[in-house]
């Protein structure tokens, strides 16, 4: 298994570009990704950042490190979003790779915690994340905050 940081190989980026939106885009949000993972090569602050999971050639996963989820506690950052490991690969705790390495680039950059959002139970605490807060999205929904303190 490899993680691969799109800003420091930028030849992965069309790639990114694509697996993300296949798995967290829908058509009205396709840019999204786009301008967002291509924007993150030339910016200026450590964030935003975007990682493949790979199995040799194959992406297997993928994961962000972003300043805002689409959620309304914006006084927090940075999150990690977008997390998604292929189902023929889950049970295998691949996620946790994708995890650790945005905790250490988080911590890296100075951050003192973590946050996500998300409606997943259970899966998260295993990860060092504790449940600290409802958040609302712009569409009408809710969901969990959660924090990993990182020092």
């Amino acid at each position: 298994m490899k993680i691969i940081s799109i800003r420091e190989n930028p030849e992965w980026t069309q790639r990114a570009i694509a697996y993300f939106q296949k798995h967290w885009a829908n058509p009205d949000s396709m840019m999204v990704y786009d301008d967002c993972i291509k924007s993150s090569l030339q910016a200026e602050n450590p964030l935003p950042r975007w990682y493949l999971l790979t199995d040799e050639e194959e992406i297997i996963g993928c994961a962000g490190l972003i300043t805002n989820d689409f959620i309304s506690r914006m006084d927090l950052y940075p999150w990690l979003c977008a997390l998604f490991i292929e189902e023929k690969h889950r049970g295998n705790a691949y996620g946790s790779l994708l995890i650790e390495k945005i905790k250490e680039d988080t911590a890296a950059a100075g951050f003192k915690n973590l946050y996500l959002c998300t409606d997943h139970n259970g899966y998260y605490e295993h990860y060092g994340f504790e449940h600290i807060a409802e958040g609302y999205h712009p569409w009408g929904d809710t969901s969990k905050i959660y924090r990993a303190q990182l020092v």
